[in-house]
Order: C-alpha cells, then sequence, then structure tokens
C-alpha cells in the first residue's frame, strides 16, 4: 500500500512530463524550439515533435500567405500634385528563425509594423520618381512591380517575402480635389457663358435680319401701295375728266355736292356768308341747276 502510495505520483509526474514533452506541428504552420529565449530548432514538417520539457518551449508561424494593407499615403510625383495612395500587400514568412531574431517576441504585428514602413518608403520613392499621369495610366503595373522588388530585398532581412504590391485607391487629397472641382466648375461656367454670349451673338443677327427684313418687305409693299394708289388715282382723276368732258353741268353739280358734304361735316359745323355766295348756286336753284345758266 505504501509502495503504490509512493508510485503514484511518480507515474503522474512521468506522464505529464511525456505529454509536455510532445508537440504537433500543424501543416499551416511552422514551429521554433526555444531554450530560454534562443532558438535550438526548426519544425517546418507537419506532424508530430518533440522538445526537452520545462526548459525548450515552442513558438510556432503562420507559414500561409498574409496580407497586410498599408493606409493612406500621401506622395508627390515629379509634377507636384499631390496624390493619396492606398496599397496592400501580400507576404510570406520564409525563414522563421531569422524572423524570430528580427523581430523578438514582437512576432507578426511587430513585423508587419517594420513592413509598412518598408512600403511607405518605397512607394514614396517609385510614385515620387514619375509624374502623376504616369501613375494614373496603365504603366502603374510596372510602378507596382518597382516596388515590390525594392521591398523584396528589404523585407528579406526580417525573414519575410513580399510576393506582391497592389495600389487600390489613387486620389487627390480633399483639399486639392475641391480645388480642382472648383476649377472644373468654373471652367463649366465660363464655357457656358461663351455659348450663351455665342447664343445671344446669333440671336441678334437673326433678329436684325428679321427686321430687315421686315423693313424691307414693309418698304416693298408701300411702295407698290403707292403705285397702286397712284395708278388709282390717275385711273379716277381720268374717269373725272371724261365725265367732266362728257356733262360739264354734272361735274359741277357733283362737285358742289362734294363741297357740301365736306363743309357741313359735324354736329358744331356752321358757315357765315351772305345767301346770294356762289356756293349756293345749286341750292338755290329749284331744278337743281346753276343759278348762273
Amino acid at each position: 500500500m505504501r509502495k503504490t502510495t509512493f508510485l503514484l505520483p511518480i507515474l503522474v509526474l512521468i506522464v505529464v512530463g511525456a505529454l509536455s514533452a510532445v508537440f504537433i506541428v500543424d501543416e499551416r504552420e511552422r514551429a521554433l524550439v526555444l531554450q530560454f529565449g534562443r532558438v535550438i530548432d526548426v519544425k517546418e514538417d507537419p506532424g508530430l515533435a518533440f522538445k526537452i520539457p520545462v526548459i525548450q518551449e515552442v513558438v510556432t508561424y503562420d507559414d500561409r500567405i498574409l496580407g497586410r494593407e498599408v493606409g493612406p499615403l500621401e506622395v508627390t510625383p515629379l509634377d507636384d500634385r499631390r496624390l493619396v495612395v492606398d496599397a496592400f500587400a501580400r507576404y510570406r514568412i520564409t525563414n522563421v528563425r531569422q524572423f524570430r531574431e528580427a523581430v523578438g517576441v514582437g512576432g507578426i504585428p511587430a513585423a508587419e509594423a517594420r513592413l509598412d514602413s518598408i512600403l511607405r518608403s518605397q512607394i514614396r520613392e517609385v510614385l515620387g520618381s514619375v509624374s502623376s499621369d504616369d501613375i494614373l495610366s496603365s504603366d502603374r503595373a510596372t510602378l507596382m512591380l518597382r516596388i515590390r522588388n525594392a521591398a523584396i530585398a528589404e523585407a528579406r532581412g526580417l525573414g519575410l517575402e513580399v510576393i506582391d504590391v497592389r495600389l487600390k485607391r489613387t486620389d487627390l487629397p480633399q483639399a486639392n480635389l475641391e480645388a480642382t472641382f472648383a476649377r472644373m466648375r468654373a471652367e463649366r461656367e465660363r464655357e457656358a457663358a461663351d455659348e450663351i454670349a455665342r447664343g445671344e451673338e446669333a440671336a441678334q443677327r437673326v433678329r436684325a435680319q428679321a427686321d430687315r427684313t421686315v423693313v424691307e418687305l414693309v418698304s416693298d409693299a408701300q411702295r407698290e401701295a403707292e403705285i397702286i394708289r397712284g395708278e388709282a388715282d390717275a385711273l379716277r382723276n381720268n374717269i373725272f375728266a371724261e365725265a367732266y368732258g362728257k356733262d360739264q353741268e354734272f361735274f359741277e353739280f357733283y362737285r358742289s355736292l362734294i363741297a357740301y358734304q365736306r363743309s357741313l361735316k359735324g354736329d358744331n359745323s356752321s358757315m357765315v356768308m351772305s345767301p346770294d355766295s356762289e356756293f349756293f348756286n345749286y341750292l338755290r336753284s329749284p331744278t337743281g341747276a346753276s343759278s348762273d345758266k
């Protein structure tokens, strides 16, 4: 009984020690065996692995391709036209030993902070060596390749491999964007004012031409009317002349009636003259003939 009581704790310690000496390396990870903070071994193959309990510890790192967003970054191309650029990178830990020595216990967050610094520096350097038109054109694929190749060399010291770098958004800063919109608005307003001015000028020409046409038509109509009126007056005078030649007495009688009509027109018409005036020759005659005959 005493022997069993003595052996049981020993067996428990042996089992716990054996279990703590075994660890599993996932196929998506790589493991480092550390002894007092120093790298003793690297486990890259998936499966079971062993370590010395208590003395050694295991740290694992993701072996998959990872992504990193690079926040908005303001760059100044050769033409001094400032741009705000968003980018992202894909990378992978290729040398876990070197990675551990470079970032220490900070792990992936510390590595990504240093990777951000590398990418930002290369983005500024590469995009600052070209014009904004090159950045906004199809040549940006070449620029992204240059940024990646430059970042690869620096990231290698961290045990990282930069696989790809992409520029997502390339815009003007907000202040420049508002100034650009204001300039575009002013340009469109100027073009609209020019179009309105040209339209008003064309309208003035049309109105002037229409007024000239009206004047010409009215003038022609008045000329034609005067000609017709003159011809009518001439015809009337001819008729009067013929009538006068045929019956002089009737012509004088007719002219006297016209004179009576014109002189006695109106409600307040009045004349003061002698009753034996020649004006009343036909009124004094009972037959309507001139009293002189």
